[in-house]
């Protein structure tokens, strides 16, 4: 993915500071805390009835880093964040939004990233999944071939950082033994085809070998189970280190983050009840095993 530079001006007129090319890269995948920082900046500037021009005189850069700024396409330097704190009142709110920034993540579909974020901190996650393999579990072959039929195309540069990204997240499961990490999976999903033999083989024994540590548990749903309570589609519940549960769901190129604690419950309520439907640990590994 193509990194842009700066649109710098030269250094001249009102001490605006020349931006070498690469300081100030454009962030390809602005997140949401960058636009609110942004937002913040740019209602302090209007409230203090300033123009992007001025305020770039007085922080010391070009009037397009200041637009960029707000517009969540830069990620704002230390020395950034200081003079325009002193230039906006000092209020501290800069300083203090400051704190918080991070970058979008390269590959995370942008309604996803959030949910991304409390994968890895959370204290326990539970996954349900009826279309295809969780991406927690899913082999690179399985994961580069699910990407190669979305639509629309990717280019083979995208792939790859999406590639990269999907293999990322699978880390934070090896580096958190003691974290209960619990996946519900239909049989249908490992039974669909992706490739041959060898790269089905690859994708099973991927899958046992991410759900054999004792702190992650698999439990298939055979094709044969009756309906259940879960056939609303794929969800997924995190426990936070607060001992708050969040939920998501994820559909047709959205994703949805669930905090209403009625609605929560209701999703446990669910997930626990599959869990007494489905097959157990055991019975699960065998299944796969045999496939």
């Amino acid at each position: 993915m193509d990194v842009v530079g700066v649109e710098g001006e030269a250094a001249g007129s009102a001490g605006v500071r020349a931006v070498p090319v690469g300081e100030w890269e454009r962030e390809p995948h602005p997140s949401d805390s960058l636009r609110t920082f942004g937002a913040v900046v740019q209602a302090l500037r209007e409230h203090a009835g300033l123009s992007r021009v001025d305020l770039g005189a007085r922080v010391q850069y070009s009037k397009h880093t200041v637009e960029s700024v707000e517009l969540g396409r830069r990620m704002p330097d230390e020395a950034f964040v200081e003079r325009a704190e002193e230039a906006l009142g000092n209020t501290g709110a800069l300083r203090k939004a400051a704190r918080h920034l991070t970058r979008g993540e390269a590959g995370l579909a942008a309604w996803f990233r959030r949910w991304a974020r409390l994968e890895r901190e959370a204290v326990s996650l539970c996954t349900y999944e009826c279309r295809l393999v969780p991406g927690l579990l899913q082999s690179e072959g399985y994961a580069r071939a699910v990407f190669e039929g979305t639509i629309p195309l990717r280019t083979d540069e995208e792939l790859e950082v999406q590639l990269a990204a999907r293999m990322e997240r699978q880390v934070m499961m090896r580096e958190r033994p003691t974290v209960p990490f619990s996946f519900i999976v239909e049989e249908h999903v490992f039974r669909r085809q992706f490739g041959d033999a060898e790269a089905m083989r690859g994708l099973v024994d991927h899958v046992l070998e991410l759900t054999a540590p004792r702190n992650v548990t698999l439990q298939v749903v055979p094709v044969e189970a009756r309906l259940h309570a879960c056939l609303d589609g794929p969800l997924q519940i995190v426990e936070t280190s607060e001992g708050r549960r969040l939920g998501y769901s994820e559909g047709q190129k959205n994703g949805r983050l669930i905090s209403d604690a009625k609605e929560v419950t209701v999703l446990c309520q669910r997930y626990d009840t599959l869990r007494s439907q489905a097959l157990n640990p055991t019975e699960s590994r065998d299944l796969l095993e045999r496939l």
